[in-house]
C-alpha cells in the first residue's frame, strides 16, 4: 500500500514538473538576473517580490545583486562587475532604479569616493544596441497618447562618453590614428578638426558615434513598429550636424531593402507619402506634443532619444507610464535584454516613508519591467511548458494591475485622495493576481471616474506655480469674464506654439518642416 502511494506521488510530481510547475505548485524557475537598487523603488520592489512573485514563482535560479551605493562602495564596485557578467551570461535582467550619487550624496551616504553611473558599464558589458522606450496603455483608462508610441534610443555614443578639458587660448587639433593593423597596411593619421581658440576660457569636448550596430538598431526598430502597426520616423539634426547623416542613411537602406513593401501593404506609410520619413529633432519635439493620437515610432541618437523620450513620458502622463528596455547582444548572438522603470528612485516618497508618513507609489513602470524580464527569460528558455506558464503568469499580472486601476483602486496619482497607499495597492493587485491564476471570476465594478484620471493628480502638479497660472489665464481672458472663449484659447495656443496645424492630406503634419535646417 505504501509503495503504491509513493509511486502515485512520484508520478504526480513528474506530471507537475512536466507541466512547468514545481512539486509545490509554483512555476519552475527560469534563469534571470535581479538587480536591487535604492530608496522608495527598492522598498516597493521588495513588496512586489513578496506579494506577487515569490508566492507563485520559484526564484531559486535567479541571481540577485545589490547595486545600492553602500554595496557598490563596500565592494569597490565588484558587485556591479559581477552583475554585468551575470547579465551577459543569462541574458534576462530586471533592474530596480539606482542612484548615481552627487557630491552631496557622497557625503550623505558616507561613501569613500564618487561612483559612476552603472548604466555605462552595463551598456558596454552587454554590447548595448538600443534602449527601447514605449508608452504603457491600460484598456479603459485614457492617458496622453491614444495609441502606442514606440521609441528607440541608440544605446552608445554621443555626449555621454565625451572627453573634455577646460583650456585657454591656443590651437586645438583632433587627430585620428588608425589601429595597428590599418596603420601597417598603409593607412595614415587624419586630422579630424583643427581650430583656433581665441577665448581666455574654453571647454574642449571630444566624442564619437559608433556606427557598426546602427544596422541592428534599424532592424530592431522596423521589426517592432511593423509588428505594432505604427508609422516609423527617423530623427536627427543632420541638416546642421552633418556627421549625423550616416545614422539616417543606414536606417533608410535597411528600410528600403527589407521593410518598405511590408509597411506599404499594411497602409502604415499613408501619412508619409509612401516613404520612410526623416524628422529634424526640433520638429520631432513639436510633433510629440501634437500627435496625441499616437500610432508612431521614432529612432534617434543617444542624447536626442534621452530628451525626446522624457517628453513622450510627460505627454503620456509621467515617466512611470513608459517602459525602458536595454537591448544588447551576447557573444553567441542571442539577445540580452535588461528591463527597468524609466523613472528614478523617487527619493521624496522615500523620505516620507522614513518619517512614518503614508505614501502612494505607483509601481506600474517597475511591474512592466519585471514582466518584460520574465517574458524574455521565457523566450530564451528551451523548457516550453515552463515558458508557457511564465507567459500566462505575466498575462495575469498585467490584467490584475490594469483592472485594479480600472476599478478605481489605483494609487493617489490615478485615483486621488481616496486611492490606495503603496502597501494597499500591492496587496490589492496580489489578491487579484491569485484569483486570475486560479481562474476565478472577478466581478468588481468598473469605476467610470477612473477612465480619465485628472492631470492634477500627478505628483508633478504639486510643483506648479498657481499664481503664475492665474497670471497667464488673466492675460488671455481679455474680457475678464472668468472664462476663455475659443478665440482667446486659439490666441493662447498660437502664442505658446502649441496650436495644432491643419492636416495636409496624405502628408505628415510636419512634412513642410522635415528637411529644413534650424
Amino acid at each position: 500500500m505504501l509503495a503504491t502511494t509513493m509511486r502515485r506521488a512520484a508520478q504526480q510530481g513528474r506530471r507537475l514538473l512536466s507541466d512547468g510547475l514545481t512539486a509545490e505548485g509554483k512555476i519552475k524557475s527560469l534563469p534571470m538576473v535581479y538587480i536591487k537598487g535604492e530608496e522608495m523603488t527598492r522598498y516597493a520592489a521588495q513588496l512586489m517580490l513578496e506579494n506577487w512573485l515569490e508566492p507563485h514563482i520559484d526564484t531559486s535560479a535567479w541571481e540577485f545583486f545589490d547595486l545600492s551605493c553602500a554595496a557598490r562602495d563596500a565592494s569597490n564596485d565588484q558587485t556591479l562587475k559581477d552583475a554585468v557578467a551575470a547579465g551577459a551570461k543569462i541574458g534576462a535582467i530586471f533592474k530596480e532604479p539606482t542612484v548615481t550619487p552627487s557630491a552631496e550624496q557622497v557625503k550623505e551616504f558616507g561613501l569613500s569616493k564618487p561612483l559612476p553611473s552603472p548604466n555605462g558599464a552595463m551598456r558596454r558589458g552587454w554590447n548595448g544596441v538600443t534602449i527601447s522606450r514605449d508608452t504603457i496603455h491600460i484598456d479603459g483608462v485614457e492617458l496622453g497618447f491614444k495609441q502606442p508610441v514606440l521609441f528607440e534610443r541608440h544605446a552608445v555614443g554621443g555626449e555621454y562618453g565625451a572627453g573634455w578639458k577646460e583650456v585657454g587660448k591656443g590651437r586645438l587639433i583632433t587627430t585620428y590614428f588608425p589601429d595597428t593593423a590599418s596603420f601597417e597596411g598603409g593607412e595614415k593619421a587624419v586630422i579630424v578638426d583643427a581650430r583656433i581658440l581665441d577665448n581666455e576660457r574654453n571647454v574642449a569636448v571630444v566624442y564619437h558615434n559608433p556606427l557598426d550596430n546602427v544596422e541592428a538598431l534599424a532592424h530592431h526598430f522596423f521589426s517592432r513598429t511593423l509588428k505594432a502597426g505604427v508609422t516609423p520616423y527617423v530623427v536627427t539634426k543632420k541638416t546642421v550636424f552633418k556627421w549625423q547623416e550616416p545614422f539616417w542613411a543606414i536606417h533608410k537602406k535597411v528600410f528600403d531593402e527589407n521593410y518598405k513593401a511590408k509597411f506599404l501593404e499594411k497602409g502604415l506609410l499613408e501619412n508619409t507619402g509612401g516613404e520612410l520619413q526623416h524628422l529634424i529633432s526640433d520638429a520631432a519635439t513639436m510633433q510629440i506634443i501634437r500627435w496625441t493620437r499616437g500610432g508612431f515610432g521614432m529612432s534617434a541618437h543617444n542624447y536626442d532619444g534621452d530628451m525626446l523620450t522624457d517628453e513622450v513620458a510627460q505627454v503620456h502622463r509621467s515617466p512611470g507610464f513608459i517602459t525602458s528596455n536595454l537591448v544588447g547582444v551576447a557573444a553567441d548572438g542571442s539577445p540580452i535584454k535588461e528591463f527597468e522603470a524609466s523613472h528614478g528612485t523617487v527619493s521624496d516618497l522615500w523620505h516620507q516613508h522614513l518619517r512614518g508618513e503614508p505614501t502612494s507609489f505607483n509601481p506600474l513602470g517597475m511591474a512592466e519591467a519585471v514582466m518584460g524580464a520574465l517574458s524574455h527569460a521565457a523566450d530564451l528558455s528551451k523548457d516550453e511548458e515552463t515558458a508557457r506558464k511564465t507567459h500566462e503568469y505575466v498575462t495575469c499580472l498585467r490584467r490584475a494591475m490594469h483592472n485594479t486601476f480600472k476599478y478605481g483602486q489605483g494609487t493617489w496619482d490615478m485615483a486621488g485622495p481616496s486611492g490606495l497607499t503603496t502597501e494597499q495597492f500591492v496587496e490589492k493587485v496580489g489578491n487579484r493576481l491569485s484569483k486570475y491564476l486560479a481562474q476565478e471570476s472577478d466581478d468588481e465594478f468598473v469605476d467610470p471616474s477612473a477612465s480619465k484620471p485628472s492631470v492634477l493628480l500627478r505628483r508633478a502638479a504639486k510643483q506648479v506655480d498657481t499664481d503664475k497660472v492665474q497670471e497667464l489665464f488673466a492675460e488671455f481672458d481679455t474680457d475678464s469674464d472668468g472664462s476663455i472663449s475659443v478665440a482667446e484659447f486659439t490666441e493662447m495656443m498660437i502664442k505658446l506654439g502649441l496650436a495644432p496645424p491643419k492636416e495636409p492630406g496624405k502628408e505628415s503634419a510636419s512634412r513642410a518642416k522635415i528637411d529644413e535646417g534650424a
